[in-house]
């Protein structure tokens, strides 16, 4: 069984930076196109980034381009998600998602289908 654990957040002043972390168990990582998605109360899990198996291609919304990286670490299974120059607007519950897909990267949550419990970045205004 696929198991995904989240680590890092936090809060963190305008324009500065924080890391998120998705450690994946349970199965061959590099199968797997591993996803970031945020969301805000009252509003639907908005997908920010991913990056798929096969080629490790990277993408990103454009509400995160130029700021968020997502990297993967076949060493230790794990998936990160670097935030830099934050904005208020970035405040939220972070989560990762995993599914066994080559070459694509999944757009919205119904195709994902393992998920990690959630972080929370808090950014103040």
């Amino acid at each position: 069984q696929v198991q995904l654990v989240q680590s890092g957040g936090g809060l963190v002043q305008p324009g500065g930076s924080l890391s998120v972390s998705c450690a994946f168990s349970g199965d061959d990582m590099a199968t797997y196109a591993i996803g970031w998605f945020r969301q805000t109360p009252g509003k639907e899990r908005e997908w920010i980034a991913c990056m798929s198996a096969g080629n490790g291609r990277r993408f990103y919304a454009d509400s995160v381009k130029g700021r968020f990286t997502i990297s993967r670490d076949s060493g230790n299974d794990t998936v990160y998600l670097q935030m830099t120059s934050l904005k208020p607007e970035d405040t939220g519950v972070y989560y990762c998602a995993a599914d066994e897909k080559y070459y694509y990267c999944p757009g919205w949550a119904g195709e994902y289908a393992y998920w990690g419990q959630g972080t929370e970045a808090t950014v103040p205004s």
